[in-house]
């Protein structure tokens, strides 16, 4: 089968099951000098493409923080269980038309298992990244993806897989989104101040006050104040 007719079916296949966006890359995009991330060629040294697929949160779990963050963390959990179904069935798919496909995790830590780098906080490659390779949007200064259609409420899941795919252009979209150098919001609602004017992220204190003062649920309020909400 054509790279083109896979690309197209593995997309209309992920569509179909309920996502609302997908994006595909070469992987030799993380090879700019730009990217200081983890190479996804450490997990799969096959890999040629890389897959994201995505869906939109309800808003209502963002409307009652902080308050509600039992509510937003189990939405939010919710949207990592329907994407895992649906990449499932998409690693299958690529798998039957010959190739080879594995499913990236979405979450640093989750359900008591830790899938980042304890010491970085860091996972073996940036959806993030991907996705604005793959046209799908840009970043913040809270460091989350600005996606074209739903903003930052989104969850997104990775596919490795030594398919040659057909890549997706990001075309002149800008690195970091031009509506966020002149405002501040993110970086002021931010509870244990990890974001800074600069566009330094601390990771280790966005970490520290979920997973000790939150009790491991999620904050959402960088997201929640945003004002390039698409809703």
């Amino acid at each position: 089968m054509a790279e083109e007719n896979i690309s197209g079916s593995l997309k209309s296949t992920a569509l179909g099951l309920g996502a609302d966006f997908v994006g595909i890359v070469d992987s030799s995009c993380f090879d700019s000098p730009d990217y200081k991330g983890k190479n996804p060629r450490d997990v799969m040294p096959g890999v040629k493409s890389v897959i994201i697929i995505g869906v939109s949160v309800p808003k209502g779990a963002f409307s009652t923080l902080p308050l509600g963050r039992a509510e937003y963390t189990n939405t939010l959990m919710a949207g990592t269980a329907t994407l895992r179904v649906i990449s499932f069935q998409v690693a299958k798919f690529i798998e039957k038309s010959g190739y080879m496909a594995t499913i990236a995790p979405s979450e640093g830590s989750e359900f008591g298992y830790w899938y980042a780098d304890r010491k970085t906080l860091m996972a073996d490659f940036s959806f993030k990244y991907a996705a604005y390779h793959a046209g799908l949007g840009n970043f913040g200064m809270n460091h989350l993806l600005i996606t074209k259609e739903f903003g930052l409420k989104v969850r997104m899941m990775g596919i490795l897989t030594d398919a040659p795919l057909e890549p997706d252009d990001k075309g002149e979209l800008p690195f970091v989104n031009e509506a966020c150098r002149d405002c501040m919001k993110c970086i002021e609602i931010c509870p244990p101040k990890a974001i800074t004017a600069e566009g330094v992220i601390h990771r280790e204190k966005c970490a520290d006050y979920m997973f000790n003062a939150l009790g491991g649920l999620r904050c959402g309020m960088c997201i929640k104040v945003c004002p390039l909400d698409k809703f």
